[in-house]
């Protein structure tokens, strides 16, 4: 989108700084904390072997709520018990796995999800494009982690690109219509919101998973009423239209051109790991793609090994409106004829020359 108006600096809000008490209760454990920018922390001297006191581990929680991930530094050679011990910290404090199992991950863990850039150590090119994970559950996870068991000595990070702040740097029109929205996942008819309020920040946030969207709803406005209105009024099934496919393409191309923009407009960032860091995002905050270096081949690249371990959330990312968080994608629908209603695995190609997987 690549807005650098004044206009576009006076409806981005500043992702929050690290909040001053926060990081003295942090730092009274012996840990040192670093912001980066323009997002994400750093967190040193830890050894999360050990579990932090309560109030430090929910302080850590609202820091990710508000700058999108934590680093916890130097975890080399973690194992597989205890990087699920230490995932436990958030969330709902249980783990949910809905992955298989590649044949080199510790233990055959099956929390474990291991990648790799080479086939023998883990599975191939996940995660080229713009995604939260779990999309297709309702609970979509609350946090997930990335473990870089071995970084590659050329690169192979992770963007990411805070939600809160792309929803702010839309035009106005946008933001009204995008509130409107509604997507449902190709694969598993789950409902989602476009657009949410994250639980702690209480930031308006975009979501969006382009990947594995079979449809897109939109709640018809009416004169005279808020979107907040429209949220809690009852609706039956002439209140909504499904978008026709240029508008599946305009929208899909929209919000990757927005998060695209982030690096550009101070809302993004492209991480390099180090091996031994365990990373931490808020899922409902940041959406999250693998670097191109990451899918390059070993030979070229050198080994790069990451375990991820998802979180159940305490909630569903639940639909407004009144719609129910299931519409069966392979029944019909009452919705407009001529609108885009696809199930599968992969769901609308609203771009024929990219991969879509996540």
């Amino acid at each position: 989108m690549g807005q650098t108006s004044e206009n576009f600096s006076n409806r981005l809000q500043a992702i929050p700084p690290l909040d001053p008490d926060r990081v003295s209760l942090i730092e009274n454990e012996g840990l040192k904390v670093k912001q980066l920018e323009p997002l994400g922390v750093e967190i040193y001297g830890a050894d999360v072997r050990s579990r932090l006191p309560e109030p430090v581990i929910e302080a850590l929680e609202v820091e990710m709520a508000n700058r999108g991930f934590i680093v916890f530094k130097h975890q080399t050679d973690l194992s597989a018990d205890e990087l699920i011990n230490v995932s436990k910290w958030w969330g709902a404090h249980e783990i949910h796995s809905t992955h298989g199992v590649h044949p080199a991950t510790p233990g055959r863990n099956r929390h474990i999800f291991r990648c790799s850039n080479d086939s023998r150590h883990g599975i191939l090119g996940v995660g080229p494009q713009w995604h939260n994970d779990g999309s297709f559950e309702a609970a979509t996870f609350s946090h997930s982690a990335y473990y870089m068991a071995r970084a590659p000595e050329q690169g192979g990070g992770t963007h990411f690109a805070h939600q809160g702040a792309a929803f702010d740097a839309l035009p106005e029109d946008k933001q009204e219509f995008w509130q409107r929205l509604v997507s449902v996942n190709s694969a598993s008819s789950v409902t989602h919101p476009l657009v949410h309020t994250h639980p702690i920040s209480g930031r308006k946030s975009v979501w969006l998973h382009l990947g594995m969207t079979g449809a897109i709803l939109e709640r018809l406005p009416e004169d005279g009423m808020s979107i907040e209105e429209l949220q809690k009024a009852p609706a039956t099934a002439d209140k909504f239209r499904l978008l026709k496919p240029d508008e599946m393409k305009g929208l899909f191309n929209d919000y990757n051109d927005l998060l695209n923009a982030s690096f550009d407009e101070g809302y993004g960032i492209r991480y390099q790991y180090d091996t031994g860091d365990l990373l931490y995002i808020d899922n409902w905050a940041v959406a999250h793609r693998a670097s191109p270096e990451a899918h390059l081949p070993s030979e070229q690249q050198g080994l790069r090994i990451m375990d991820r371990v998802t979180i159940k959330s305490k909630r569903d990312l639940a639909p407004h409106f009144g719609l129910p968080q299931y519409i069966n994608m392979n029944g019909p629908h009452p919705f407009n004829k001529d609108g885009v209603w696809q199930a599968g695995g992969v769901g609308f190609r609203w771009k024929d020359n990219i991969r879509m997987q996540n």
